[in-house]
């Protein structure tokens, strides 16, 4: 993980207790999950999709679309729930996702999104919760 300060830390121990370690492995160790292999992918309810790190909101359902990529994806977060940071990872350069409350890797942005933003988030559904309204 990055060593920038944000407002909801813990110790690693701490944060392997609260994370499974799936979770653990994407979120803080900047993984990824396979394709198609989270529910939230097909989640179609209005509600909000929030940090399963700290439960800061992120994402509207709103503005989730179907982007046939296997992660659920997002036009825009909710304002100040995000950052971004380049990833030189994989041989290529892409701009990684992480929640703005506590740092957790979330996924990636790219810039093949359909209007209005032609923001595509592409997040790992592990580590999103659901909260449905």
């Amino acid at each position: 993980m990055d060593q920038q300060s944000f407002p909801f830390t813990l110790t690693d121990a701490e944060w392997r207790a609260r994370l499974t370690p799936e979770q653990y492995h994407i979120m803080r160790e900047h993984g990824t999950e396979r394709a198609g292999s989270c529910a939230l992918l097909h989640e179609k309810r209005a509600g909000a999709f929030t940090c399963a790190a700290c439960g800061q909101k992120l994402f509207e359902s709103k503005l989730k679309f179907e982007s046939g990529t296997g992660w659920p994806s997002f036009n825009d977060p909710v304002p100040g729930s995000v950052e971004t940071t380049s990833d030189r990872s994989w041989g290529m350069v892409r701009t990684e996702v992480h929640c703005a409350n506590c740092g957790s890797h979330l996924g990636h942005v790219f810039e093949d999104g359909p209007p209005p933003t032609g923001l595509r988030y592409c997040i790992n559904g592990v580590a999103l919760n659901f909260e449905a309204t």
